[in-house]
């Protein structure tokens, strides 16, 4: 990042990526999108902006600082007690859930013509918390020139991956035969994006609500140690490579996201805390996302291409029938 004389370099640019934040949250509240995507929709929309000067360095702020301090405040959502109350083979199989989502999506993504960054985004994307796990993904990721378009069609691809999963999987977990404890652990272990599973939980019942928002958290947690490893990997990977840059071996939005998290788990922040910190990151994300649409051009996305489209859609088919194969395993089905 260029050097900061003072807050009026970054000023503008912070400025415009929250108004975009904004509005889509207003968009969200009165008719139902995806905050998200429609930051990100507004944001490629105003992509022009990105070329000023005045705007440019708080835009480029927005997207990598201001993402990266939401991403650690999520730490403040979760607690080891979330686990325990779901009981341990739940747990194990959300975990295993994760992990095995990642380890597919790398290994097909060569078929569709993709290398091991974009299938670690993707899959990652889609075994975690959608654009949430994109964007703190793409932040430790080694940079090149399409990155910006790889987060963007990522996020849009799991949020309306999600979008459409809200709706249709109360439905299927009816026709399997879930009951609500059962329905709640496949929502909250499958669908991507944290808003998604709660729609989709508590249009089921409370029950069914509270169970898969819990799930969902586990999933998570998970993005800490799966950071943690990808840039242990990363870096093994820049040693080979004469002017790759090596990220630190653990970033620091990923220590404060785990020490977070312990110390919630300790009961150290009041319910008022974690209420303000859950908003701070919520908003801080969806400025974030909005600064990333801001650096992306329309044009740029759309070359991505349908093979791109295909590997998001086989890895959330992948985690579905992982997570149902499971379930129904648990059940004596």
């Amino acid at each position: 990042m260029p050097q900061i004389d003072n807050m009026k370099d970054l000023l503008p640019g912070i400025l415009i990526s929250g108004l975009i934040a904004l509005a889509a949250q207003f968009i969200s509240e009165h008719y139902g999108a995806p905050a998200m995507l429609m930051a990100l929709l507004f944001g490629i929309a105003l992509n022009f902006l990105s070329e000023d000067g005045k705007c440019a360095t708080g835009i480029g702020f927005s997207a990598k600082t201001i993402l990266r301090f939401g991403v650690a405040l999520l730490g403040m959502r979760l607690s080891f007690e979330m686990a325990a109350e779901l009981g341990w083979p739940i747990v194990a199989l959300v975990v295993s859930g994760v992990i095995a989502t990642i380890l597919f999506g790398m290994a097909v993504a060569r078929l569709f013509g993709h290398g091991p960054r974009f299938a670690f985004l993707s899959a990652g994307s889609v075994a975690i918390c959608g654009a949430s796990a994109a964007m703190a993904i793409s932040a430790i990721l080694p940079k090149d020139d399409r990155t910006e378009e790889r987060l963007v069609f990522t996020v849009v691809g799991v949020t309306l991956l999600s979008t459409v999963a809200m709706i249709v999987y109360p439905i299927l977990a009816d026709m399997l035969g879930f009951d609500g404890r059962f329905a709640g652990v496949f929502i909250g272990a499958t669908i991507h994006d944290v808003a998604q599973v709660v729609g989709a939980g508590f249009s089921v019942s409370d029950e069914t609500g509270e169970i898969a928002t819990i799930v969902k958290l586990i999933r998570v947690a998970m993005l800490a140690p799966v950071i943690l490893v990808a840039t242990l990997v990363i870096r093994r990977y820049a040693i080979q490579e004469e002017n790759a840059e090596r990220p630190p071996i653990v970033p620091s939005f990923v220590v404060a996201f785990v020490v977070l998290l312990t110390l919630n788990s300790f009961g150290v922040f009041p319910d008022a805390v974690i209420g303000l910190a859950t908003e701070t990151s919520r908003w801080a994300l969806l400025t974030a996302i909005a600064a990333v649409g801001l650096k992306t051009s329309l044009r740029d996305v759309i070359d991505v291409g349908g093979a791109a489209i295909a590997l998001l859609v086989l890895e959330t088919a992948f985690i579905g029938v992982l997570t149902v194969s499971v379930l129904f395993w648990l059940q004596g089905g």
